[in-house]
């Protein structure tokens, strides 16, 4: 019977023990959890606060009558149920993200209201104030959760199917995200 150092060297070997794995370089999952809980936060809460200017007015916001102008000038029809819809996806979505709840259909509700954004806003340019790179920043954060999952230290944790987040979950939502834009986009004028 071979040595146990020249089973974990052979290239029969499938499933490697975890102090082969082991390197002083490899990151902490605490690291990750981490990062994803900051990253969840400062993403989900912007986008929150964003849903409730739309809503209520909140933070210099327009509130559902005055960004419904805007979404109407803007070609959507009713603007003012646009806005709504637009508000609550991003306070909803938003809240997902920061507690990690639901966290790929929070993702995909970022990723919807964002498209919608991109396309009000293209051809101002990429960088802001009439640019697009803030929309297209947040549209890319809420499609990486929606892919990423929320981490450890989320809500989602304790919800058995998405307790071990599949990358299958991720696609499909973001995927929900898109079409849900693009209907909304085909009403657009």
């Amino acid at each position: 019977m071979p040595s146990r150092t020249a089973q974990l060297s052979s290239p029969d070997t499938r499933t490697p023990t975890p102090s082969v794995m082991a390197s002083p370089h490899a990151a902490s999952p605490h690291a990750y959890d981490a990062g994803l809980l900051l990253f969840r936060l400062t993403v989900g809460l912007t986008m929150a606060a964003h849903g409730s200017q739309k809503l209520f007015g909140w933070f210099g916001g327009g509130g559902l009558d005055g960004t419904g102008q805007f979404f109407t000038m803007s070609g959507y029809p009713s603007g003012r149920t646009m806005a709504a819809l637009a508000g609550v996806s991003e306070a909803l979505g938003g809240l997902g993200l920061a507690v990690g709840l639901l966290t790929p259909l929070a993702g995909a509700a970022i990723v919807g209201t964002m498209v919608n954004a991109l396309a009000v806003k293209w051809g101002g340019g990429f960088f802001a104030p009439q640019g697009i790179e803030y929309e297209l920043l947040l549209a890319a954060a809420g499609a990486t959760l929606a892919l990423t999952g929320s981490g450890r230290l989320a809500a989602d944790r304790f919800l058995p199917g998405l307790r071990r987040h599949r990358l299958v979950y991720g696609g499909a939502a973001v995927l929900l995200g898109l079409v849900g834009a693009g209907i909304v986009l085909l009403l657009r004028k």
